[in-house]
């Protein structure tokens, strides 16, 4: 009987050291990660929704989308930890399919001039980003009126290029060197893009993060000079844009100006993007949004009205519900016509 209670008790002790092996396993996990650099950070952007749309000619439609979805990864060097790597993968809806891209892919190397760093590869564009975190807070809803297909539609946010980028407390700045077909169109190499934006930040916010939070003010000048570019039927593509904003916690209000003074007729025309945002709750916005793009060669013109609200379920996730019309001579009676949209917008 004390042999058998002897092995009994082993068995219990055996038993508690193999669950708590197995425990700690379990709690470390048995993946191992291995780089040559000492961060790796992840990160998501997702625009998932539904929309239904009436044209003034055709059928209506009804349909969900998972407009966008992006996957991120920056390797932060050890020699200097603002440089870093940068590759982030984009999906996209084509006639019922996604489809996967290189959005991303570039290096960057901080203070290689004073207050100046650079990103080398496919990198960001100096227009859009810019907007799209100073101004136009709801990419997942609409592009801004320079990329949109029924705005003015002359440039996209990423190219394979050089752009150094510029802060300071009161200015701050892009200036790059482009292929100039953007991140998805074909390059030829037969012309370059040089590209830029120059902005005043007047209150002084310059080296600050853009927040609803924050009281700022900027005016910006931005352009580009675009030799020869296949998009655009082999013609110079040169542009240029103004742009003033306002923000303070309880709302936001934005406007810019555009003319494109060389370019393929069905791109040269003037145009303006009007766009506001009122904070009537803590955590709910109301949205407004009017453009506009007059065509030089008397063939008509593009409307873009949009007004909605938005409510921030936490700091990762953001419901929107919006109203869409899209009108002017330019358009056909398909492109023409009213959109209700709802919208989940998901960070992490």
């Amino acid at each position: 009987m004390k042999l058998l209670g002897v092995l009994f008790m082993k068995k219990i002790i055996l038993s508690t050291v193999v669950i708590a092996s197995l425990t700690t396993i379990a709690t470390a996990g048995e993946t191992i990660i291995k780089s040559k650099v000492p961060v790796i950070e992840f990160s998501g952007e997702h625009y998932l929704g539904f929309v239904s749309r009436s044209p003034d000619e055709g059928d209506s439609t009804n349909k969900f989308e998972t407009r966008r979805n992006y996957f991120q990864a920056k390797a932060y060097f050890k020699e200097n930890p603002k440089d870093y790597m940068r590759i982030t993968l984009d999906t996209h809806d084509d006639n019922g399919e996604s489809n996967v891209r290189l959005k991303y892919a570039y290096l960057y190397l901080d203070n290689i001039l004073p207050h100046t760093g650079v990103e080398f590869g496919q990198a960001h564009r100096p227009w859009i980003d810019y907007e799209e975190h100073n101004s136009w807070n709801f990419r997942s809803i609409s592009k801004v009126m320079v990329e949109d297909d029924n705005g003015a539609h002359l440039t996209n946010s990423a190219d394979r290029g050089i752009n150094f980028k510029t802060k300071l407390e009161n200015f701050s700045s892009e200036v790059g060197l482009f292929n100039g077909e953007g991140y998805h169109n074909e390059e030829d190499g037969e012309g370059l893009s040089a590209e830029w934006r120059l902005t005043g930040h007047l209150l002084g916010t310059g080296l600050k993060k853009p927040k609803k939070s924050l009281r700022y003010a900027n005016v910006s000048f931005f352009g580009q000079q675009n030799q020869d570019s296949n998009k655009h039927n082999n013609e110079d593509l040169n542009w240029y844009g103004i742009h003033a904003v306002y923000n303070q916690p309880e709302f936001l209000i934005a406007g810019q100006y555009i003319d494109v003074t060389d370019a393929d007729p069905a791109y040269k025309g003037t145009g303006y993007s009007i766009n506001g945002e009122y904070r009537v709750a803590p955590k709910w916005d109301l949205i407004a949004r009017y453009d506009y793009f007059d065509m030089d060669d008397n063939s008509g013109d593009k409307k873009r009205t949009l007004a909605g609200v938005a409510y921030e379920y936490n700091k990762n996730v953001e419901f929107i519900a919006n109203y869409l019309n899209e009108d002017g001579t330019k358009l056909t009676d398909e492109e023409k016509g009213d959109s209700i949209m709802l919208t989940a917008e998901v960070k992490w």
